[in-house]
């Protein structure tokens, strides 16, 4: 047994991406990351999946689409601290990584395996990144369901943005939240 990885398996926690800073991954870890991220359950190898890497200036740039989008989907006008606070979204960790769900309904795999595939990825990047010492947060926010977002990102009409993965180094240790009670989700069939 590797009581190593049951040990941050049972303490794995989020961290919330403005509790991040530097570092965040280097190339060569982010490129190791990415590599066990694509190690997941994907049937009939469609790999229904990709990935999309935001660091350095482009975490900016991508805050202005996000402040763009804002402005002209919001149904109220937002204010200019809410302006400000989109242009920033990205910036709150060194790197965040797009994870883009492609699944296909016409595919030798059913549509829903396909986007559970894209689910583990992201589950994935957080363990991998995790063990290498790095605090992670998977989160959507309203970015991935917004129709200019998914334009600026250029993402298929099929694609979907199945998370945005925050990674960097926390700047405090997360309080424990509660977790769920075993008793109340598990049962046996036949009991």
């Amino acid at each position: 047994m590797n009581s190593t990885m049951i040990a941050q398996l049972q303490a794995r926690r989020s961290v919330k991406p403005d509790m991040m800073g530097l570092p965040g991954p280097t190339q060569e870890q982010l490129q190791l990351i990415l590599e066990i991220a694509a190690r997941v359950p994907d049937h009939k190898k469609l790999a229904p999946w990709r990935f999309i890497v935001f660091e350095g200036a482009a975490r900016a740039q991508m805050g202005e689409e996000f402040a763009k989008a804002c402005l002209a989907e919001d149904k109220m006008p937002p204010s200019e601290i809410r302006l400000n606070l989109e242009r920033g979204r990205l910036m709150r960790a060194p790197v965040v990584v797009a994870v883009i769900s492609t699944a296909r309904e016409k595919a030798p795999a059913p549509e829903w395996e396909q986007v559970l595939s894209a689910g583990a990825c992201c589950m994935n990047l957080c363990h991998a990144a995790n063990a290498l010492g790095f605090a992670t947060c998977w989160i959507t926010e309203w970015v991935a369901y917004s129709p200019m977002v998914k334009a600026a990102m250029k993402l298929a009409d099929h694609e979907r943005i199945a998370g945005f993965v925050y990674m960097g180094t926390a700047k405090e240790k997360p309080d424990e939240r509660e977790r769920p009670d075993m008793g109340k989700i598990v049962t046996r069939w036949g009991e």
